[in-house]
């Protein structure tokens, strides 16, 4: 294995969560760091680019090297996008919205940058999970983000008063997510499955001008409209 001092850094490069301007929720330190650094590790080369461009417009597109990681990417790729960093280049590891490495398939670099001792250098960005959190009025002493529910409507009941109950036993908040254009339709399969008591956190288009975020019982939610259609949203549920 190399010295530490002739590899590169991973740098994990947090990107905004929708289409807003990027130096209203990414510090200075996002903006220095894409200067000097031309290999990034992508979700999706188009976006990304958009991204980079968004923080750095005097940025040279021509200079950047991408990599693309998806679930598409097979295994073996892997060691091919970490090869820059063993050649003592920098490389910025880019999520497609918030915090790369957080629900999110760049994990498994991170990982693999640890098992060849290149530093992992994690920087400071929105994150949608830990901001529905903090807004939410719920347990940020104990919670679980749960990724996505089942699908099929019996499965996603039992999941739902499963999660409802762990809050209760446990006194911890359960997040979980829905893909954006099924939304709705989730909302509402929660309020038939929940208790009326049970307390329910929506939080959409996090740090965008759209931005709703309200924490009321399930009763409440009942004798509310709220459109979540295509907009992306944390669900939090905690039965007291």
């Amino acid at each position: 294995m190399k010295p530490t001092s002739l590899l590169g850094k991973l740098y994990l490069i947090p990107t905004t969560m929708g289409d807003c301007n990027p130096m209203d929720v990414l510090p200075q330190t996002i903006k220095r760091s894409i200067d000097f650094i031309d290999y990034y590790i992508v979700e999706n080369e188009k976006t990304a680019r958009k991204s980079i461009k968004g923080v750095s417009p005097e940025k040279k597109q021509s200079e950047l090297k991408l990599f693309v990681l998806n679930k598409h990417t097979e295994t073996k790729e892997h060691l091919d996008f970490i090869k820059p960093l063993l050649e003592g280049k920098n490389v910025g590891l880019m999520s497609e919205a918030g915090c790369p490495g957080v629900a999110d398939p760049g994990a498994v670099i991170v990982k693999l940058a640890h098992e060849k001792g290149i530093q992992v250098v994690p920087l400071v960005g929105p994150s949608s999970i830990l901001l529905a959190m903090m807004a939410s009025g719920m347990n940020g002493q104990s919670f679980t983000f749960n990724g996505y529910l089942p699908i099929e409507k019996g499965e996603k009941k039992t999941a739902l008063k499963n999660l409802e109950k762990l809050s209760q036993d446990k006194n911890q908040s359960q997040l979980f997510i829905e893909t954006p254009y099924r939304n709705n339709k989730m909302l509402e399969d929660i309020l038939q499955a929940l208790n009326p008591a049970t307390y329910l956190c929506i939080a959409t288009d996090i740090t965008l001008p759209t931005e709703y975020i309200k924490t009321m019982r399930a009763s409440d939610w009942k004798k509310t409209q709220v459109d979540l259609h295509n907009r992306p949203t944390i669900f939090i549920i905690h039965k007291m």
